[in-house]
């Protein structure tokens, strides 16, 4: 079976090579249900591990917090980026050592640093002067690495302006974070989520590098330049493979960073969406008027359960359908919440058979991450999304 959106410019996997797949058309769901495989998983980490080189991988845990996920890659000797205390506790549940994990959200609460402190994590973000004084005061003496806000991203999904500094401000918050006790011990950035191209990295590496250059010049002993995210997957756009795309980026921080002493990425996508993907169902196949030119086909998930991310039509997931390769039309494909904003594409409207109807069974690909983290505890009703890991 093959993806039904048009314009796909890479084959996706056969479901002899895609565990996933190959257990969802084994099997049956009552509801929907993400199914992802260690074995790609660990497999994309190799591929980015090997592209990276040097770098340490610090797995996203927002992007799918399956204890089976964090345990695999414990095991394959990640690092992880935590984002919160509940996130810390998962990942040192499953055996990684409090070293390997750094507090990566720049608005913690309080007692949550003291947590991770306590814990043995050494290694926290920071974008602003209140910030590194909570950090002081529950966790003195510690590491930490300054979040930079960047401009000029050719991701897909461009993040906000929410974290990170302007870099005129580093000057001063890095004096400051000396003078409070703290160890000013990096820089991190974030190019935007699904950044396609590895050249897409390079006007963003552009302006961090005369800051790391101009803060190591006024005497900060810069150690750790931390690239987060932006590692991709493939929605039905043609993209590098994994560890090709990782190593042009390294080569491309090389050129402009020097010899750095610790390089840090923090997959989270790139690691685990293609390893997953969603078993649903149609619900409903209608027209909102007899010369309607498009048909509205309702999902039994939806924005509120596990496809979040379709938010601005940012993230094209592909369908499978049990009618690929018939005659395909426009649609505008929605969610089953009684919430008007479930619409999960209109503007940009979705090609899938004519024949589809309620009932018929699809796959959703590449759902491996931000589904079972995003999915709502019942939101209407609607179950939140299952979860196999194979």
């Amino acid at each position: 079976m093959n993806a039904t959106v048009p314009g796909a410019l890479r084959a996706a996997p056969s479901f002899h090579a895609d565990p996933a797949a190959a257990y969802i058309a084994a099997n049956s769901f009552d509801k929907p249900t993400l199914v992802i495989s260690r074995d790609r998983v660990a497999a994309q980490y190799d591929a980015l591990h090997k592209g990276l080189g040097e770098a340490h991988i610090h797995y996203a845990v927002k992007a799918n917090p399956a204890p089976e996920i964090i345990r695999l890659l414990v095991n394959k000797g990640s690092g992880f980026d935590a984002a919160s205390r509940a996130e810390i506790e998962l990942c040192l549940s499953q055996g990684a050592k409090p070293e390997n994990i750094s507090f990566g959200n720049t608005i913690k609460r309080a007692s949550d640093i003291a947590f991770a402190h306590s814990a043995g994590v050494t290694l926290f973000a920071a974008d602003s002067e209140a910030e590194l004084d909570k950090i002081a005061a529950h966790a003195p003496g510690a590491r930490v690495y300054l979040r930079l806000i960047v401009e000029n991203s050719m991701a897909d999904w461009p993040l906000s302006r929410k974290f990170g500094c302007a870099g005129s401000a580093l000057p001063a918050l890095l004096n400051h974070a000396v003078a409070v006790g703290l160890v000013p011990f990096g820089l991190s950035f974030h190019v935007g989520s699904q950044t396609r191209k590895a050249e897409f990295w390079n006007p963003v590496l552009d302006q961090v590098a005369p800051l790391w250059h101009a803060a190591r010049a006024d005497g900060h002993d810069l150690q750790l330049l931390n690239l987060g995210g932006g590692f991709p997957a493939f929605y039905g756009e043609d993209i590098e493979g994994p560890r090709a795309y990782a190593a042009a980026v390294m080569r491309a921080v090389k050129a402009r960073f020097g010899d750095v002493p610790h390089v840090m990425a923090e997959p989270g996508r790139g690691l685990v969406a293609e390893a997953g993907h969603i078993a649903a169902e149609v619900m409903l196949v209608s027209r909102k008027s007899a010369d309607d030119l498009h048909r509205w086909v309702y999902l039994d998930i939806g924005r509120f359960s596990g496809l979040a991310e379709t938010e601005g039509e940012a993230i094209r997931y592909q369908i499978v359908t049990p009618h690929d390769g018939e005659e395909t039309g426009p649609c505008v494909l929605a969610g089953p919440s009684c919430d008007s904003a479930d619409i999960l594409y209109e503007k940009r409207p979705i090609h899938l058979p004519l024949a589809l109807r309620d009932g018929d069974k699809v796959m959703i690909r590449a759902c491996g991450a931000y589904t079972s983290s995003y999915s709502s505890v019942g939101f209407n009703g609607f179950p939140p999304l299952d979860v196999i890991v194979l």
